[in-house]
């Protein structure tokens, strides 16, 4: 569906990012994993197009996508922010549906997966982390476009509310959302993808399937693999 290809990013004499490549199938949850400092959001803001890269493409299909177009094909959900802090959480997700043309009728099936009724009045600034998490996760959910990009979709959950949001970015597949999260547990990764991309400074050090990754580390589990792979 979608491939990066040699995607480069250095800030000054650090580089960040290092021909970084990989493809992205339609359809599926892939993982892109990494500890603290391994150029996962670089990464993500680069593929956006929010930050220009230095050297590489995006491909959708056959067809290059130039940073100014990659909106159309995914949408970034950046961890950690809390947009329009003033306005409520029923607003947001109107807005998100108004703005970008997403599915109104999905609105009250949205609602429902992450329990956002009791926040719908909240003000989107006065949310708890894993409130916040929920509530944004719900509306790049209503976003249209076929690649949804979340940076640390679980940061701010506790296990129960992690299993239940695993379970329902997983249904979205379903439909054939394709999903590309970032996440530096290895615990996460492992219950909600399909498959990995392995990045430590700047670099892929590997992609695959769990037991394609174990197959070529000689690993039992996904967090051996990192290990042995980075």
């Amino acid at each position: 569906m979608m491939r990066a290809e040699g995607i480069t990013k250095s800030f000054g004499r650090f580089r960040a990012l290092s021909d970084v490549s990989f493809s992205v199938r339609q359809g599926e949850i892939l993982v892109l994993i990494g500890p603290n400092g391994a150029g996962k959001t670089t990464l993500f803001e680069c593929l956006a197009g929010v930050l220009p890269a230095d050297t590489g493409q995006v491909y959708a299909g056959d067809r290059s996508i130039a940073p100014r177009d990659r909106s159309s094909v995914m949408f970034y959900m950046p961890d950690g922010i809390a947009p329009w802090p003033a306005q409520s959480v029923g607003w947001g997700l109107d807005f998100t549906v108004g703005f970008f043309g997403g599915d109104p009728k999905f609105r009250e099936h949205i609602i429902r997966e992450f329990d956002l009724l009791p926040l719908l009045n909240a003000g989107i600034g006065t949310l708890s982390k894993g409130q916040r998490k929920r509530a944004l996760l719900g509306m790049g959910l209503l976003t249209p476009q076929p690649v949804l990009l979340a940076d640390e979709p679980f940061d701010g959950l506790d296990l129960r509310q992690t299993r239940e949001v695993a379970r329902v970015l997983r249904s979205h597949t379903a439909t054939g959302r394709t999903l590309f999260l970032s996440i530096h547990q290895i615990s996460d990764a492992a219950r909600v993808c399909d498959r990995f991309v392995l990045l430590s400074g700047g670099r892929v050090c590997g992609e695959g399937t769990l037991s394609e990754l174990c197959a070529a580390s000689g690993a039992k589990d996904l967090e051996e693999a990192f290990l042995a792979l980075t």
